[in-house]
Formats: structure tokens, sequence, C-alpha cells
């Protein structure tokens, strides 16, 4: 037998499973790497996250990436290079992890890899009849797996896509598996550079459960921080803070056939990015707005999409709301969610044992342990097809 194959075996057979979950998002902050200890699997796992850390992207590496990223005309060779350069990368901040929390790569049975996404092509997005759903990762796993020296799982979105999906929100199984909860109604929102959320009902009940994009989280902010205020990201909401939500250019912004789309749905920057403000900025005859009053109104249509979901698809009832990502760091976004969902109860995950901000790299984690010990979970609902993802890359 293939010593690797044997090795996989004897991984899935272990009691606990040591595995590290890797995420990097639209945003492009950097990596994130969650030290994850499971045991069981399924609806019994057990998860301590041992360690995290989220290693930040210098500007020269986001500056390789940005040529590439989300842009439908771009330079192949660039992108040829940065697959096997970015699996490199990620590997280098993982060995620089294990160092510092002196952990030995020997006693790590796996590596969950996200992968930096590039571009994400649902149908409904790119409306090229004879394609289907699509989106690009890249970081290769077989870098990251001979680098290390430990087995590692990745591109896990493509099964997805494969099985019917559209690739994302894959948070849904994780959220599923780890934080379901008998007798309480859950909405699990992540406020990346796109904001989704899982919702996972009191009864179990897996065909009730559902995962959705509901628009934008940072992305739209941060960018503009960066074009007009030469900031990575507007800390604590300073700056939209300072102006005033002017009404036409969220009209503006709110004018477009996604927030009309039936639930599920997906989207990314490849929608919602700066050309989009721009062209909003022109129907609303905004171009002369202070950049303080834009960022607020973009605040405001973050808050406003959330919260038009939430309303869309809970009438009769009102879950706790468990909140992650860096969008959860901004009081601004926050304090208009709870202004526009009144009665809701706001948590974070931390309330669940696991920080809000290490939530995405744990639920990769997650998904690499099921793929290697899960059993089948029915978890077609919908738009989740019931699927094992994540493709395996061996050191050797």
């Amino acid at each position: 037998m293939n010593p690797n194959i044997h090795r996989l075996y004897e991984i899935a057979q272990k009691q606990q499973r040591l595995i590290i979950g890797l995420m990097s998002g639209t945003s492009l902050d950097g990596l994130d790497v969650a030290l994850c200890r499971f045991t069981g699997s399924g609806l019994f796992t057990e998860l301590q996250v041992v360690e995290f850390e989220t290693v930040p992207y210098t500007e020269d590496i986001k500056n390789e990436i940005r040529p590439v990223f989300s842009t439908k005309i771009g330079d192949i060779q660039r992108l040829c290079l940065l697959n096997a350069w970015i699996g490199s990368l990620h590997a280098s901040m993982i060995q620089d992890c294990l160092k510092k929390w002196n952990v030995a790569p020997e006693q790590v049975d796996l590596i969950a890899s996200h992968g930096q996404t590039i571009y994400h092509a649902p149908k409904h997005l790119h409306n090229l009849a004879q394609f289907p759903n699509a989106t690009l990762q890249i970081g290769d796993g077989d870098h990251i797996a001979v680098k290390t020296g430990i087995i590692t799982f990745s591109d896990f979105r493509q099964k997805h896509i494969a099985a019917g999906g559209e690739g994302a929100p894959l948070a849904v199984y994780g959220d599923y598996i780890l934080f379901s909860k008998k007798g309480e109604d859950r909405i699990m929102l992540n406020m990346g550079g796109i904001a989704n959320f899982t919702y996972l009902p009191g009864d179990l009940d897996a065909s009730r459960m559902f995962s959705t994009d509901v628009g934008t989280g940072n992305t739209l902010l941060d960018a503009f921080t960066r074009l007009h205020f030469n900031k990575p990201y507007d800390e604590n909401g300073t700056i939209a803070a300072s102006g005033k939500v002017h009404t036409g250019l969220l009209a503006a912004l709110q004018d477009n056939p996604f927030f009309k789309a039936s639930f599920p749905k997906t989207t990314g920057p490849e929608l919602f990015n700066m050309d989009y403000v721009k062209t909003a900025q022109q129907q609303s005859d905004s171009q002369q707005v202070p950049p303080q009053d834009i960022m607020a109104t973009l605040a405001r249509f973050t808050a406003e999409g959330i919260a038009n979901a939430i309303h869309s698809c809970f009438t009769n009832t009102k879950p706790i709301l468990y909140a992650s990502g860096g969008g959860m760091h901004n009081p601004v976004i926050m304090q208009m969610l709870q202004t526009l969902l009144p009665g809701y109860v706001f948590k974070d995950t931390s309330a669940l044992a696991v920080s809000p901000d290490a939530k995405e790299a744990v639920l990769f984690a997650i998904l690499a342990n099921e793929s290697v010990a899960g059993e089948s979970i029915a978890l077609q609902s919908r738009g989740v097809p019931s699927v094992y993802m994540g493709k395996v890359s061996f050191p050797q």
C-alpha cells in the first residue's frame, strides 16, 4: 500500500486528530491559521482551538494578488505563477506558526487550505448559458504538503459546484456540525468581504437549514478607504461615523437584481467593487458627496443588506444572532444592525468557545475532519449538497 494512503487510513482511525485550518478571504488581510484538535465527527464532533493567529499579508503580497483578483481580464502568466507562489507562501506561514507554537509538523495530522479566492462566477453573475457555476482559488495544495510534510486538503469549493451548488457559502457544513443546538434557533452571521449567514433550526432538522450570501461585508468599505484615505480599512468605523448617509446613493446601491433574487444565493467583489460604487454615484448624482458621507452610506448599505435578508427569511421567529468576521469589529455597522433588527439578541461566536476571527479557518478544518472521518450526514437542503469536499495532496 502507498504509505501516504496508509497514513491517511491511520488518521481516519484515530480518536483525536490535530488539523490546521487555513483561510484567506476576499479582504486580502492575511492568512488565518487555526490549530484545531478534533474528537469524533459529524454532530458528535468535539473541538478545541489549540492555537490561532492571523498572519498579515504585506503590501507587497497584496500588490502581487490584486492585478488578477476579481477581474475578467488578467495576466495568465501571473495567475499561473501565483498559484505555486501562494502555496509556498502559505506553507512558510504555517511553518512559522508551528515554530512559534512549539508544535512539530509530525504532530499535525492534516492541513485544510481554503486558498486565495481569485474569481467567483456563479451563473447569475456571468450569464453565459453554456457554462456552469464556477469559482477559482489559488495556492496549490501540493506545494503546501511537500513544503510542510503534512497531508493537505485543498480546493474545497469545486466539489460543491460539481454537486450542483454555487461553491459558496461553505460555512453551512461546519456551522451545522459545530454550532447547532437543540431548542435554540440560530443565525451564524459572518461579515468578511461579503456578508453571509447560516440558519440553524433548533429542531436540528437539516432540511430546514440553509446558508446564503446577502450582500457586502467589508469589501466596498475597505476598497474605498484604500482609495480615498490611504488606509487598509476603516479602523473602529471612525471614518464612517464622521459622515452622513446619502439616501439617493443608498437607493442606487440597492438597485440591483441580486437583492431581488431568491435565497440561497452567492456573490462577490466581481459585482460589488469600485465600479459598482461609481455607477451608483452617477445614477444618484452624488459624485461630489464628501468621502466621509460615502463611507457612512457604504456602511448602511452593508447593514441594510444583512437586515433586509434576515427580515425576508424570518417573519415569525427571531433566532439568536452570532456574529463573526472582520465586520463585527466595526461598531458603526453593528449599531446599525441592532437598530434595523429590533428584538434580536446579538452575540458573537466567542460565546460558543470559538473566536469570531478564527471561525472561518476552523470551519475548513472541520471539512477536512469530515472528509477523513465523517459518516454521511443528510445535509441536502436549500442549495446544500451532501458531499465530502477537498482534494488530497501527499507530501511525497
